[in-house]
C-alpha cells in the first residue's frame, strides 16, 4: 500500500489501510531510534478532505507537504 512521508523530518507519516472492508487514511507519528523508536496513530479518515483537517488540527502539516515513501 501506498504511504506519504512528510518532507521536512520524516516523522509524520499517512498510509492507506485496509480496515473493516474500507480503505482508511492513517495518520502516524514516528519516534527515532534514540526516543525508543515506536509510533502513535494519531487518527483515520475516510476521504482526502477528512486526511486535510486531521492533518491541519494534529499535525503542523498540510498535504503539499507530504511525499511519497520509496
Amino acid at each position: 500500500m501506498p504511504e506519504w512521508v512528510c518532507g521536512c523530518c520524516g516523522r509524520w507519516r499517512v498510509s492507506i489501510e485496509l480496515i473493516q472492508g474500507r480503505y482508511r487514511y492513517r495518520l502516524v507519528r514516528r519516534y527515532p531510534r534514540q526516543f525508543g523508536g515506536g509510533k502513535d496513530v494519531l487518527g483515520e479518515a475516510s476521504s482526502v478532505a477528512e486526511l486535510e483537517e486531521l492533518l491541519r488540527r494534529r499535525t503542523p502539516l498540510g498535504l503539499a507537504d507530504l511525499r511519497e515513501a520509496a
